[in-house]
């Protein structure tokens, strides 16, 4: 399957490896359908002659289906709509936990375990041919942009880790950006290293271009630094030269954190970033470490290496000063809480506001809404929130370690943020 797929034009895989199923399951139609960049609805991808990409693509809104189900299990289920009918099986296409789409197969009779089997085994595969071939075609991109995007959101999508999603033996690392169509400096990346697991957050200033320009500088300068070998003292330098050195005032506030995967240790710096918070034992706190100036800041300073109490079982939350305003601030708790089971994979995230939530302990008071922010007919811009965390799980032993990473990065009208 995967040479037979290699073989044909990027845009044309997808066809060659649903011919191959029909014809070796006997399915009568096979389709993958690809999540978009809200992480609430699939599109079904057609054969390449078949998509006219001059119209937005048809999204399948995830609550309460079987799409959903499955995205949030990683199981395939095999829906039996009824006797002489159809019988249609849905399985994950998942890369690492990186839930990329589904496959959904149409078979004349319900499977055996051997067939779920190679179902589950396609599915795999098929997650390897969309990484391998994406790269060369818009195809997928085009499948994904069930809104359209703005030209800020067009550059900080492309600031983002090529796979938002990472599970493997030692750790997990997971994150998303939504809204996806308006953001405004908000990023985060990942990097996992022989030793190591290094996470960053970062917020610029405003919610334009200009932004997205400055998270441009700070991802770079942080990139360019850490794949050097520089220490985490050195990136937060580097990044705050450059933003220096940038003609255009601004600067951005944003955290960095490395894991040590043999004994669990943290080394941690604040770069004028609200404080994470950290779920231990199902009780929500704030770690309130040192904060120095963000990046960026034309005035003497230097940036202190700290640490972060994280033991077994811990999960580390990093939010944005957007999720301290308003009727967000207080909701934060009981959704890491509620949430403290999952397994963490990109998928679909409801926002904390569309939960039943309760309060957060030992949090700051929001602050009271500025009055007088909008004119006559301006319509009130709707809440950007990011996901992106670490949730460190170390054996008591300290070696090995097993490191589950998920931080939360959100932003409201007026900040954004990361967590």
């Amino acid at each position: 399957m995967l040479q037979a797929a290699e073989s044909a034009p990027p845009v044309e895989s997808l066809d060659v490896v649903a011919g191959i199923l029909m014809d070796r399951l006997g399915a009568v139609s096979v389709s993958f359908l690809i999540t978009d960049f809200t992480g609430r609805s699939v599109v079904r991808l057609g054969s390449a002659p078949s998509v006219e990409t001059g119209f937005p693509p048809h999204h399948i809104p995830l609550q309460d289906t079987v799409y959903d189900d499955v995205i949030r299990t990683q199981r395939p289920q095999v829906d039996r709509a009824g006797q002489g009918a159809l019988v249609r099986v849905v399985a994950p296409v998942t890369n690492r936990g990186d839930a990329i789409g589904l496959l959904e197969l149409f078979l004349p009779a319900a499977p055996d375990s051997e067939v779920l089997r190679e179902v589950g085994e396609a599915a795999h595969a098929l997650a390897y041919v969309v990484i391998a071939n994406r790269p060369f075609t818009d195809h997928y991109q085009w499948g994904r942009r069930t809104i359209p995007l703005s030209l800020a959101a067009e550059i900080q999508h492309r600031l983002l880790p090529t796979s938002l999603t990472c599970e493997a033996a030692q750790f997990a690392v997971a994150g998303a950006l939504e809204p996806a169509d308006h953001v405004g400096g908000d990023t985060f990346d990942y990097v996992l290293d022989r030793d190591s697991v290094q996470l960053s957050i970062t917020d610029a200033m405003g919610h334009d271009v200009q932004s997205a320009l400055l998270a441009t500088l700070a991802v770079g300068a942080l990139r360019r630094a850490r794949r050097a070998g520089a220490d985490l003292l050195e990136q937060a330098r580097q990044a705050d030269e450059a933003l220096q050195e940038y003609p255009q005032p601004g600067y951005v506030t944003g955290q960095l954190l490395r894991v040590d995967l043999h004994d669990g240790s943290t080394e941690f710096i604040n770069a004028g970033h609200p404080w994470p918070l950290r779920l231990r034992d199902g009780q929500v706190q704030e770690l309130t470490p040192q904060a120095d100036m963000p990046f960026g800041v034309r005035a003497p300073h230097t940036y202190r290496l700290q640490s972060l109490d994280l033991r077994p079982g811990d999960r580390l939350v990093m939010l944005s000063d957007g999720m301290l305003e308003g009727r967000r601030a207080h909701r934060w708790g009981r959704c890491c809480r509620c949430t403290r089971s999952c397994r963490l994979r990109r998928g679909r995230h409801p926002a904390p506001w569309q939960r039943p939530c309760g309060t957060t302990r030992n949090r700051r008071p929001a602050r009271p809404a500025r009055q007088g922010r909008r004119g006559p007919g301006r319509r009130r811009r709707r809440p950007r929130w990011h996901v992106y965390a670490c949730d460190p799980q170390v054996e008591k032993e300290a070696r090995p370690v097993d490191v589950s990473s998920t931080v939360v990065d959100t932003g409201g009208p007026s900040n954004h943020g990361a967590c």
